[in-house]
């Protein structure tokens, strides 16, 4: 066995450090700072996190033997090899974890629901504690991005159709007063073009009023 011993992690050299996801700081004894580098039982930490790929939130790693007295460890506690390894559960799925914890060659699991963590060591086999309650799903499912429900909703529809609406009555009014300046042929079509630009006008305000209720109704929905 590889091991290193050091009385502060602030001693440990940044050059020999070799394990990306996890800091001296993290490894170290939680209560004394003293850290004892187990260089196996950290190749196979890494090699758990990369094996699931997302963050291992390490609640205790190495204790130190007055450390392990004060919080009532095993006399002959792993943690004090420095080959043991407390893991939160928040981020991860309890099944998931244990199958890739013993794929990389962890041996020894200790189980701790209540408190949220999974004790994993280098062994002997041996396994304690209660099993996590098996989850329907492993996180909560995603909700949309608030503009992916908002252009879903009659909000951005009602919204929409007042502009074009808005836009239409503007292009009339422009038409009807460039045929008033070019062709006094083409004038008896003026009418119709009033005409227009007021149905596009209703078609407008209707959009707004639309749109204002839509918005009122789409909150109390929570779709926005």
């Amino acid at each position: 066995m590889t091991t290193t011993f050091y009385r502060h992690w602030h001693d440990v050299p940044a050059a020999t450090w070799r394990w990306p996801n996890f800091s001296p700081a993290e490894i170290a004894c939680r209560g004394t700072g003293k850290l004892l580098i187990n260089e196996p039982a950290l190749d196979k930490l890494q090699a758990l996190r990369d094996r699931l790929g997302k963050p291992l939130i390490v609640r205790s790693a190495y204790r130190s033997p007055e450390h392990n007295r004060a919080v009532g460890g095993a006399t002959r506690s792993k943690h004090l090899d420095g080959a043991a390894f407390d893991i939160a559960m928040s981020n991860h799925d309890p099944a998931a974890f244990e199958t890739a914890a013993r794929t990389v060659g962890f041996l020894g699991f200790g189980y701790y629901p209540r408190s949220g963590f999974m004790h994993i060591d280098l062994g002997p086999a041996r396994q304690w504690g209660e099993r996590f309650p098996v989850r329907t799903t492993a996180f909560a499912t995603e909700t949309p991005p608030a503009r992916e429900a908002l252009a879903e909703s009659r909000t951005m529809k009602a919204s929409g159709a007042a502009g074009v609406a808005t836009l239409g009555a503007a292009g009339v009014e422009v038409a009807r007063d460039v045929l008033a300046e070019t062709q006094s042929a083409i004038l008896p079509l003026a009418p119709y073009l009033d005409t227009l630009r007021w149905v596009l006008i209703a078609v407008a305000l209707v959009g707004v009023a639309v749109t204002i209720y839509a918005r009122i109704d789409d909150w109390k929905r929570g779709q926005r």
